[in-house]
C-alpha cells in the first residue's frame, strides 16, 4: 500500500542504500511512519521491490566475491568495524531519540539499546574476529588436513521494529567479521532509523556493497529469502513467519538463524525475597513496554504467597509512569503501532471473559487519548491453558498463575510452545540454579534478568533456531572447508 508523503521531509527516506551509494527505488511504494506517542507523521520511507532486492543482492555478491571484502584480513575487518562503531557512536542521542518516537521505547532504554549496545557489538565482534582461529593444521592417517573457515557468504538480515539498531547489529557485526557481506532488510514500521547504519558505512570508509540497506514489504521481502545468490538468511520475527522462512530455507538447502516469538515464565518460589522480585519485575516483564521477546508475561506464583506475589506485580503495574518515551521519567510508552494497540487491546477483552481476574488495568490510559497507549494490566487466577497465557501478546499485559511445588511449577513453565526466555526467584541461588537447569529454554536468571551480549542467546522449541550474540554467533556466519594435503608441502597456519 501506497502512503501519503509526510510533513517531516527531513526525515523521510525516499532512497536505498545499494553499493555503496543512495539509489533510486525502481518503485513507487511507500510507508509512512507515524509517532507512537501522537500518532502525527514522523517521516515516509520507500518500500523496495523485487527489483531493488535482487539489486541489492548482486552488489553484495559482487563485494564478495570479486571486491575487496573478499581479500580483507580479519585484521582488516576488525578495523574497518571499530571505524563503524565510533561512526555509529557519534549518532547515539539522534538514533535513539528517533527509535523512541518511530516505537515507543522509553528514551533511557533507547539509548542502551539502540545508542550504546551497537556501538559495543561492533567493537566486541572486532576484537574476537582478530583472536578467532580461522585456520588450523591437523594431522591425519594420510598426511595432515587444513582446516579453513570461510564465510557463508551473501547474508539475508530481516529485522523486527521493536529493537531495530541492537537486533541489526546482532547479525551485521559477526556476519561482517567473519567476511561476509549483507543485505539489511529493517522493518517499514522503523525503517528511517536504519539508514544510520548507511550513514555511519560511509563515514567508515565500509567498501561498496558490504552493507546494502533495502526496506520492504511482504513480496519483496520473500524474494530476498528465495534469491539464488544469498547464502544465508538471519531473521528475527514472529514464529508463524519464522516457519516459513525456515520451510523455504529447508527447501533451498540454505542456512537460517530464527530468533522467534516467546512466552516466558517468571518462577516466583516459596521463599522468593519480592522485593527483589519486584526490583527486576521492569527487566523481565515490563521491558520496551513488554514490546520484548523475552517477555516474562506469565508469572508463577505458589499458592502459599499467592496474594502477596499478586499484590506485589499489580503494585509495580500501577507505579509505572506511563507517557511520551522522550520524557525520561516515563517508564511504560505507547505500543509501536495502532495495530500493535489493537492486538494488544483484543486479548485483554478476550482475558476478560474467562475465569481470570482483572487486577489493574484492562484499557487505554485516562488522559492519553492520543498515541497508542495501552494500560499496564495484570490478570490472576490465569489457566496456563488460556489464550493469555500460551500466545504471545506483546503488550504490557501478565498473567499470574498459581502453582504447588516445584515440580508443578517447572511443568507449567514448560507447559509452552515457546523456549525463549525466563527467570527463577529464590533467596537459595543454588535451589534457583537447579530449576532454572529444568526449564527448557534458551536462557534463564535467577533473580535478575538481563540479556548477556557475550553469551549466546536464542530459543528452544518454537522460539527458534541458532543462536545470536557472543563468540558463538560468528560460527553461524563460518563454513568449514577441510583440505587434505600431505605434512611435508603444508605451509605454516595462518
Amino acid at each position: 500500500m501506497t502512503h501519503t508523503l509526510s510533513a517531516t521531509a527531513e526525515l523521510d527516506r525516499t532512497n536505498f542504500y545499494i553499493d555503496g551509494r543512495w539509489a533510486t527505488p525502481k518503485g513507487a511504494e511507500s510507508y509512512q511512519v507515524n509517532e507512537a506517542a501522537t500518532e502525527e507523521p514522523l517521516g515516509t520511507a520507500a518500500l523496495g521491490t523485487v527489483e531493488d532486492v535482487d539489486t541489492a543482492v548482486r552488489s553484495a555478491r559482487a563485494a564478495l566475491d570479486d571486491g575487496p571484502w573478499s581479500t580483507t584480513s580479519a585484521a582488516e575487518r576488525a578495523a574497518t568495524m571499530r571505524r563503524f562503531g565510533d561512526a555509529l557512536a557519534k549518532r547515539i542521542d539522534s538514533t535513539s531519540r528517533l527509535v523512541s518516537r518511530e516505537n515507543g521505547m522509553p528514551i533511557t532504554m533507547s539509548t542502551a539499546f539502540n545508542g550504546t549496545a551497537p556501538v559495543g557489538l561492533m567493537h566486541m565482534y572486532a576484537d574476537i574476529i582478530e583472536n578467532y582461529p580461522l585456520e588450523e593444521i591437523r594431522q591425519s592417517l594420510s598426511g595432515a588436513t587444513i582446516v579453513s573457515r570461510k564465510p557463508v557468504g551473501v547474508v539475508g538480515a530481516i529485522t523486527p521494529w521493536n529493537y531495530p539498531q541492537a537486533i541489526a547489529v546482532f547479525k551485521i557485526a559477526p556476519a561482517l567479521a567473519a567476511g561476509c557481506t549483507v543485505v539489511l532488510k529493517p522493518s517499514p514500521e522503523t525503517a528511517l532509523d536504519a539508514y544510520v547504519f548507511a550513514e555511519a558505512a560511509e563515514e567508515a570508509g565500509l567498501p561498496a556493497g558490504v552493507l546494502n540497506i533495502v526496506p520492504a514489504g511482504r513480496d519483496a521481502s520473500w524474494s530476498l529469502v528465495q534469491h539464488e545468490l544469498v547464502d544465508k538468511i538471519a531473521f528475527t520475527g514472529s514464529t508463524a513467519v519464522g516457519r516459513l522462512i525456515g520451510a523455504e530455507c529447508g527447501r533451498l538447502v540454505r542456512p537460517c538463524t530464527l530468533e522467534l516469538g516467546g512466552k516466558s515464565a517468571s518462577i516466583v518460589l516459596d521463599d522468593a525475597d519480592l522485593t527483589t522480585f519486584v526490583t527486576g519485575l521492569a527487566g523481565a516483564s515490563f521491558m520496551n513496554n513488554s514490546q520484548t521477546c523475552t517477555t516474562q508475561s506469565r508469572i508463577l506464583a505458589p499458592r502459599s504467597r499467592y496474594e502477596e506475589v499478586v499484590d506485589a506485580v499489580r503494585d509495580f503495574a500501577r507505579g509505572l509512569t506511563v507517557g511520551n518515551p522522550l520524557d525520561p521519567a516515563v517508564t511504560c510508552g505507547p505500543m509501536a503501532t495502532r495495530a500493535q494497540k489493537e492486538r494488544v487491546l483484543g486479548y485483554i477483552e478476550t482475558a476478560k471473559g474467562t475465569d481470570a481476574r482483572l487486577v489493574t488495568g484492562g484499557g487505554t490510559p485516562r488522559g492519553l487519548d492520543r498515541g497508542w497507549f495501552v494500560e499496564p494490566t495484570v490478570f490472576a487466577d490465569v489457566n496456563n491453558r488460556d489464550r493469555l497465557a500460551q500466545e504471545e501478546v506483546f503488550g504490557p499485559v501478565i498473567a499470574v498463575i498459581p502453582y504447588d511445588g516445584d515440580d508443578d511449577a517447572v511443568r507449567i513453565a514448560n507447559d509452552s510452545q515457546y523456549g525463549l526466555a525466563g527467570s527463577v526467584w529464590t533467596s537459595d541461588e543454588d535451589r534457583g540454579i537447579a530449576v532454572a537447569r529444568r526449564i527448557r529454554t534458551g536462557t534463564i536468571g535467577v533473580n535478575y534478568y538481563d540479556i548477556d551480549l557475550g553469551s549466546p542467546f536464542g530459543g528452544m522449541k518454537d522460539s527458534g533456531i541458532g543462536r545470536e550474540l557472543g563468540p558463538e554467533a560468528i560460527s553461524h556466519y563460518l563454513e568449514y572447508q577441510s583440505i587434505y594435503a600431505s605434512a611435508h608441502q603444508l605451509p605454516g597456519a595462518q
